[in-house]
């Protein structure tokens, strides 16, 4: 699609959001439930789709793909209408009398790019919250995922007239041709590279953006923790899609006491759920293309696997790999894995692993196996990163009561529910006054006695 054909499409939208109808909750609702029902009858094709792109299960699909928007959508339905009330606040007595409250406005035509590695679920569930809050929409799925792209393509266009939600599928190409459009609002969610490249695009049209980023997320497993339960959660939230998760445990930090036989749980647990040699394991997910195989492959030194290591061109599969003996100088720690490879770095004082983690960009994730409370209040005052879990991985994501979202180089803005809802709309700030009794003391000239009055009523 070309530059002229995306100009085309924007300005059909902008002339059906002026016209007023996504401003109704009601056609608001019928959207998504629209969009609810072509999902469902496009079922297959997605589970088809997602194992094509990245070798997905039809389990893991519906667990972390379709499920989770069937989720996501089934909230919004349900609160949609609670968002969208004004919100009545106390009026200050220096205005006395009046009424104050906020509402909510829609931004009107907003771009939703969205990555490879969940391409439908992270696709559809930002356009939820776009939706529910009375938006137009384009959409922007990753071509890395070509099959789940033209998926999307198929159940949108199947629900939604062009003008009120059109899906633009390529490359850099037409990624470079939308941004350099003037949209409402850019939701955007990638690697931190083509994120600034988004922000200083938006910046020319001064257009608010999300960010969903990335990063190194760690994981912490102190001297307390249940080794068995902990490895078995660990492997869960590092292999899930092969590690091409953006909130994957990246590395861990171990206390040295426990490293032994924590390594042996962990190895224990991947041949549980993956079985001996998970490159002919049918469950076990591909790397999304040639380009990352090579890239996630390259990350391996060969002095350093303790586990695993291997790797299969042919399926795009590489081996669960434990690292040890790793730095913060090594070339695996110097980016995001994106790939079943875990480096293991042992502590001897958690302080050492406080301070490896402050002198690095503020992590996506970070996830914490411990019994010891002092601990876990101590992570959760000191250390800055997006979000996490206590004593399990991933699964802070996995509701709709409460946003998603990073921190510093992670990425900005949050979503999920009510945050979606938020993301994609303005709060304006409403004072009512009465006419009834005006107050003198506001209007020039002043006196003492009016600066007496302002000092009582503003402190």
């Amino acid at each position: 699609m070309n530059e002229e054909s995306i100009r085309q499409i924007l300005e059909k939208q902008r002339a059906f959001y002026q016209s007023g109808k996504t401003l109704d909750l009601a056609f608001r609702r019928q959207a998504l439930l629209a969009l609810r029902k072509a999902i469902l009858s496009h079922e297959e094709q997605i589970n088809d789709a997602l194992r094509a792109d990245l070798g997905k299960s039809a389990t893991e699909t519906y667990m972390c793909e379709t499920g989770m928007t069937l989720s996501e959508l089934s909230y919004m339905l349900s609160h949609m209408r609670r968002f969208a009330r004004r919100r009545h606040v106390l009026t200050p007595l220096a205005q006395f009398p009046s009424d104050s409250f906020t509402v909510r406005d829609p931004y009107g035509v907003v771009l939703i790019m969205s990555p490879w590695n969940y391409p439908f679920m992270l696709c559809l569930e930002p356009l939820i919250g776009a939706l529910a809050a009375g938006n137009c929409c384009v959409l922007k799925p990753s071509a890395y995922a070509p099959a789940t792209s033209a998926v999307i393509a198929k159940i949108v266009s199947s629900c939604f007239p062009e003008e009120h939600v059109a899906v633009v599928t390529g490359g850099r190409q037409e990624n470079q041709a939308l941004l350099s459009q003037r949209f409402d609002y850019i939701f955007f969610t990638g690697g931190v590279a083509v994120g600034r490249e988004v922000m200083r695009h938006a910046a020319e049209h001064l257009t608010p953006v999300t960010l969903e980023l990335g990063g190194k997320s760690p994981c912490i497993v102190d001297a307390t923790a249940k080794l068995d339960v902990a490895a078995r959660r660990l492997v869960f939230g590092k292999l899930l899609n092969c590690g091409q998760t953006c909130v994957a445990p990246d590395y861990l930090l171990i206390d040295r006491r426990v490293q032994e036989p924590f390594i042996e749980r962990v190895k224990y647990w991947i041949v549980r759920m993956y079985g001996e040699d998970p490159l002919t394991h049918d469950g076990y997910v591909h790397m999304i293309n040639r380009k990352h195989f090579d890239r996630v492959c390259g990350l391996i030194d060969p002095s350093k696997v303790l586990y695993g290591g291997k790797s299969d061109p042919a399926t795009l599969r590489i081996q669960p790999t434990l690292l040890v003996d790793v730095t913060g100088d090594d070339p695996v720690m110097q980016e995001e894995i994106f790939g079943p490879l875990l480096p293991i770095l042992p502590y001897d004082s958690i302080d050492e692993a406080f301070e490896f983690i402050q002198a690095r960009p503020h992590p996506l994730a970070l996830y914490l196996f411990s019994e010891d409370r002092a601990l876990q209040n101590r992570v959760l005052s000191t250390l800055s990163f997006g979000g996490g879990c206590i004593n399990d991985t991933i699964i802070h994501l996995a509701t709709s009561r409460m946003g998603f979202g990073g921190v510093g180089d992670s990425g900005m803005g949050s979503y999920h529910g009510k945050k979606s809802f938020d993301t994609f709309s303005h709060e304006k700030s409403i004072v009512n006054k009465s006419t009834l009794i005006d107050l003198p003391m506001r209007y020039a000239p002043y006196s003492p006695l009016t600066g007496r009055l302002l000092r009582l009523f503003l402190r």
